[in-house]
This record gives C-alpha cells, structure tokens and sequence, in this order.
C-alpha cells in the first residue's frame, strides 16, 4: 500500500511540475528564458527533483511537448477521418501535415526550443520518428496502390520500405520544422492560413495532385 501511494504522489508531482512549467514556458518569450529554479518554485517541489525526474531543461521541455502533443497523437492512432487510420492515405498525408503545421504555429516557442536543444540531432527524437514512420508507411501504401502491388510482390516476399518512400517522408516533415514556422511567421510576416496553403499546395505537389 505504501509502495502504491508513493507512485502516486511521484505521478502527481510530475504532473504538477508539467503544468507549472507548461504555463510558465507559455508566457516566457522563449521556454529557454525559463530557470528551472522558477520552475521547481512554481511547482513547489525542489530543484533536484526536476533534475532526478527529467535529466535536464531539455528533458523537462520534450516532457512538456510530449503531454502537448499526446492529443494528437491519439486522434492520428484512433480517431476519425481525415487524421485517423480510416482515412485513404492520399487524404490522410496532408491532413497529418497540416495538424503537425498547426500545433507548432500554437506552440511555436516550445517546438523551437526543443528542436533547437543541444542533446543531439531532433531526427533523432522519439516523437520524430513516430511521424516519420507513418508518413513512410502511408507513402509506401500509396505506392503500392498505384503500383497495383497492394497485396505485396507476386513472389510473396515481404517488401521493405522503399528509398523513396523514406526520404519523401523526411522531406515532407521537412516543411513543418520548426525553425521554418518560426522564420515563416516571425520574419516573413505569414499569417497561419497563408502557412497552411502554401505547406497543402507543396504536398499536394509532391503527392500528386490526381
């Protein structure tokens, strides 16, 4: 019983740390202004707790996109068209992109920070490889449609990720980094459906316009 209160305490404080630093990366001009002694203050927790529980500022901020981003996850694992598993992969891939594209216009600052971290390359981040492996998939899907190889090789091997499919993948994502929002809205001056056009023209570019 014991053991079972204290990983409940342990989860609230993380979450309690999670909202703090949430509302206070929300109104810094930057989650990189944000001290984790302010944060720790906010939460009401000590400053090595944040350290023991995130590792570092980095960790703390990936903790908070992940909680961001969760919702959209969920509706890209489960929910209804266009973004949800039901929807034709020609429909779903620029309905992905678009979402991606508006939750880093929302959470512009966060995105960048974390994108911008000095923990190693953000090709290398969990949460990228997530959207990356979907995007490859569904191009893959659409290739094999188009191919007419739907059910997979006539010989019955199973077929790999074509090249193709993988970098078009990272290309796409590409259009939706955040130092490219940021650039797009802070210094070009692009409102967000300006942004959204433009980023659905590219795809529908790339994808093919039929």
């Amino acid at each position: 019983m014991a053991e079972r209160k204290a990983r409940a305490d342990a989860l609230r404080n993380r979450e309690t740390v999670l909202a703090a630093a949430d509302e206070l990366f929300a109104r810094s001009e930057s989650p990189r202004s944000v001290s984790m002694d302010e944060i720790a203050a906010a939460a009401g927790v000590g400053k090595g707790t944040l350290f023991r529980r995130f590792g570092d500022r980095t960790g703390l901020i990936r903790a908070v996109f992940e909680a961001r981003i969760e919702p959209l996850r969920h509706a890209v694992e489960a929910g209804p068209a266009p973004l949800g598993p039901s929807a034709p992969p020609r429909e779903r891939v620029p309905a992905l992109l678009d979402a991606v594209l508006c939750f880093k216009l929302d959470n512009r600052h966060l995105s960048l920070a974390l994108e911008e971290a000095g923990s190693g390359s953000p090709y290398q981040a969990a949460h990228y490889a997530w959207w990356h492996g979907i995007l490859r998939d569904l191009l893959e899907r659409m290739r094999d449609a188009a191919d007419g190889t739907a059910d997979g090789p006539a010989d019955g091997t199973a077929a790999g990720p074509a090249p193709e499919s993988d970098f078009t993948a990272h290309a796409l994502l590409a259009a939706t980094r955040a130092d490219l929002v940021e650039h797009l809205a802070a210094q070009e001056g692009m409102d967000r459906e300006r942004i959204r056009a433009q980023l659905a023209a590219f795809v529908g570019t790339v994808l093919g316009q039929g």
